[in-house]
């Protein structure tokens, strides 16, 4: 007695192996793309343990004397410090600033009100753009803010609070405004409102928001380069710029060295946060 095999069991055979191949090579094709991405980060972490690195990845000739040429450098590991009081001072600024605004774009309707906060966001990239330097430099310099972390705080947040107030703007709107008449029952000012109610419901936001400010911040080249003129502030983005040879060759110990510990304090902050708030970027409960 012989058996036979119906069509659509063979038809629905060929399409679960299509699946399944394209299945493999999908995660054929990420397995390759995130070791395109990994092996930068492996040359990161094991360069700075090598007596001789090179750009190629190879083991490393183990030592820590990268480390002390490091830290005999008189202006390294100040600069993380600078680099440190400049992210955490313009965050705070921003974020303040940023809420404030925010809050009051989406609670108060005034005419215009979008076109203004696209118009912002339009040019918030030109104000710390190479264009702007000149002028930028020229009003620092009027009000005597050169070579000091008030005036990069102040073009740095004049740079950053357009995109702020959009995104948080957006946040607001969802959270429910029966939160806020609840507390009005009961006397609260606008302040305390803004404070008790709204701050906490969109504290993931604040955060995420935080951490976006400090890693524009931290990598920031440019304004800083230009607005201070004394190596013992001048952050770590443009200390890196000095660990060349005087014909101009990279020194890749100490810039290996650098960069590890430069990145380390926005990754130290990042799971910091992340651990504590996951990056939850969405708006309030809906009633």
């Amino acid at each position: 007695m012989t058996t036979t095999t119906a069509p659509g069991s063979h038809a629905d055979g060929v399409k679960k192996a299509r699946a399944f191949a394209g299945r493999v090579l999908f995660v054929l094709v990420l397995t390759l793309i995130g070791l395109a991405w990994a092996l930068p980060l492996v040359w990161l972490v094991l360069a700075p343990f090598d007596a001789n690195p090179t750009l190629s990845l190879s083991w490393p000739d183990w030592t820590l004397g990268n480390f002390a040429r490091l830290i005999d450098n008189p202006y390294a590991l100040r600069s993380i410090g600078n680099s440190l009081l400049l992210g955490i001072g313009t965050m705070v600024v921003v974020v303040v600033l940023g809420a404030l605004a925010a809050y009051s774009m989406s609670r108060i309707r005034i005419p215009g009100r979008d076109a203004i906060l696209y118009g912002l966001l339009l040019l918030s990239s030109v104000v710390t753009g190479t264009a702007a330097m000149v002028p930028t430099f020229q009003l620092i310099t009027q009000l005597q803010l050169i070579n000091t972390y008030p005036g990069v705080v102040l073009v740095l947040t004049g740079g950053l609070l357009p995109t702020v107030i959009f995104i948080l703007k957006d946040f607001m709107d969802s959270i429910p405004k029966s939160y806020e008449e609840s507390a009005r029952l009961y006397g609260a000012k606008p302040f305390r409102i803004l404070w008790d109610v709204v701050v906490p419901i969109a504290r993931p936001g604040l955060a995420f928001l935080s951490i976006w400010t400090i890693v524009q911040v931290w990598s920031n080249f440019l304004t800083p380069f230009i607005l201070l003129r004394s190596p013992d502030l001048q952050p770590a983005a443009v200390i890196m710029y000095t660990f060349y040879t005087e014909s101009g060759q990279a020194d890749l110990r100490l810039i290996s060295t650098f960069a590890l510990l430069f990145s380390a304090p926005v990754l130290l902050i990042y799971f910091f946060v992340n651990r504590r708030y996951g990056f939850r970027f969405h708006g309030g409960i809906k009633s």
